[in-house]
């Protein structure tokens, strides 16, 4: 059972997402600063597709959503550097430094059966196959061997930690919001 992040925790205003729970907008990466005189930028990679980034892909920069156009994307030691139409020079650059750069999530393609980006587990309802309500998701840590999905108890605001394999990660409804776990023996 995989989840693949494309973003981090960054939220905009209070939770960033409408209604409905799913982000408007997912960040792939942080600008960091004007490279050279042709207006490139240095950007810290926040996602783990990068080859989706491409020539004519429309972006969007800072909390403002700045509508821009990948111009060219090259790698850059562990960043990558990257142009927009829209921007030509070192002084235009300026303005999108230190922003997170997004795509629109309903952009993003669906993952395999059984794989998860990370926007779409957060928030979820943890309970016990016995219907024992243990609270929400609400922050996933990458640890290299699994993802551990940390669970708050609201009125308690105690947290419970989950590693994300199938022996206690049971089952998962998107639709109903909701994450069935069997937490491990020593918690």
């Amino acid at each position: 059972m995989n989840r693949r992040p494309l973003n981090s925790d960054y939220s905009r205003e209070t939770s960033g997402s409408p209604p409905s729970g799913e982000p408007v907008f997912l960040a792939v990466g942080y600008l960091r600063r004007a490279h050279g005189l042709q207006g490139e930028m240095v950007m810290d990679l926040l996602t783990d597709f990068p080859e989706r980034l491409v020539r004519g892909k429309v972006v969007y920069a800072g909390e403002e959503h700045i509508r821009l156009t990948i111009r060219s994307l090259r790698s850059k030691g562990r960043q990558v550097l990257i142009a927009f139409e829209e921007v030509d020079d070192p002084e235009s650059a300026a303005p999108l430094r230190n922003q997170y750069l997004f795509v629109r999530s309903d952009e993003i393609p669906p993952l395999p059966e059984g794989e998860y980006y990370h926007h779409e587990l957060l928030g979820l309802n943890a309970f016990t196959p016995g219907g024992e309500r243990l609270g929400t998701l609400v922050e996933i840590l990458e640890t290299g061997a699994n993802d551990v999905y940390i669970i708050r108890e609201e009125s308690t605001q105690t947290e419970l930690l989950v590693p994300a394999v199938n022996e206690f990660v049971l089952e998962i409804r998107l639709a109903e919001r909701k994450i069935i776990l069997s937490p491990p023996e020593w918690l």
